[in-house]
């Protein structure tokens, strides 16, 4: 099967984050024609002088519609695209030369109709940016939900950087209206119905993440109100590693009353290892002692904003029995 891809890539407000993505694709490493679709999802602030250019060196489809949410701008990018094969990006990523090269080889050798792969923190990052990469993807924080290399016909891609057929998109009608969560959505009912999702080792792409720690609060905060809902969508798809941030502020409350009580702090001595674990790995990857203690407090702030709404939405969804549209009313476009 002859592949002609078709990157997707959904934008609002955010025409310097498209700036930087168009040029990590002038040098990409790959001589086969593909073709850039940029949907401008009810933007006030479009990307539409940066897209032009690049229009001499790059094929892009450039499309301006009403605000939608991501999800159903990837949709609509996708029903426009000439391409048999959708490689979804976010706007504030990077790719690095090799990405399209790596996506193609790995898909011929062995084709499956959905991907995703890892994503890494970029030279020019800023320090918290960084820590938080670290914090998003090290197996200490995360149990290795975010991509190794055994995850065929499991793997969960998120829509920063995954890759799904056309057959695929028609089969499932794409993208549902919830965000965040749109993604391992997707990927479930792709698995329903009958493909195999993959991780592609390398297919990295350099992630910015959130720029505040107050805008990482409130992005994993949503994250732990999702999950409870695909759960309840996807009866099957729970995972324990869920609820590691949970049991974590439970942990840190109850270490807290059992040392006010006992007036000693050995209750706290399982979270110290824990962090010495986590910073020395920080460490090591990062090779600077700044950003690994930053990226321990990123850890605090992911675990606290996640598991405390994991389990309130827990509470409201699988015991109270809620209907999540109404419930959370800010997770869905209409």
């Amino acid at each position: 099967m002859s592949l002609l891809f078709s990157f997707i890539i959904p934008v609002y407000n955010r025409p310097q984050e498209v700036r930087e993505l168009l040029e990590s694709f002038s040098v990409l490493e790959y001589a086969e024609p593909y073709e850039i679709v940029i949907v401008e999802d009810g933007s006030t602030e479009t990307a539409a002088e940066v897209i032009e250019e690049f229009r001499s060196v790059l094929d892009i489809s450039y499309y301006y519609k009403e605000n939608s949410g991501p999800g159903d701008s990837r949709n609509y990018g996708m029903s426009k695209a000439r391409g048999n094969y959708f490689i979804i990006l976010d706007s504030d990523v990077i790719l690095p030369p090799h990405y399209l090269e790596t996506v193609s080889t790995f898909l011929e050798n062995q084709y499956f109709e959905c991907y995703g792969g890892a994503d890494a923190a970029h030279k020019s990052f800023s320090a918290i940016q960084k820590a938080i990469n670290h914090s998003m993807t090290s197996f200490l924080s995360t149990g290795g939900i975010r991509g190794k290399r055994n995850q065929i016909g499991k793997f969960e891609p998120r829509s920063f950087n995954m890759g799904i057929s056309k057959e695929v998109f028609e089969k499932t009608a794409g993208f549902g209206k919830i965000h965040p969560g749109e993604d391992p959505d997707l990927s479930l009912r792709i698995r329903k119905a009958g493909y195999k999702t993959t991780f592609i080792p390398n297919a990295f792409v350099f992630h910015k993440r959130r720029i505040s720690w107050s805008k990482f609060y409130k992005q994993v905060r949503k994250f732990g109100l999702v999950r409870p809902i695909l759960s309840k969508w996807h009866p099957g798809s729970a995972k324990i590693t869920f609820w590691f941030p949970t049991l974590f502020v439970v942990y840190l409350l109850l270490a807290l009353i059992i040392s006010i009580i006992c007036l000693h702090i050995w209750a706290f001595i399982p979270l110290a290892l824990y962090l010495i674990a986590f910073f020395t790995e920080a460490l090591f990857k990062t090779r600077d002692p700044f950003i690994a203690v930053l990226s321990v407090f990123a850890l605090f702030i992911q675990f606290l904003g996640y598991g405390i709404a994991f389990l309130h939405s827990t509470i409201q969804i699988h015991i109270l029995n809620k209907d999540p549209e109404k419930q959370f009313p800010n997770l869905f476009f209409k």
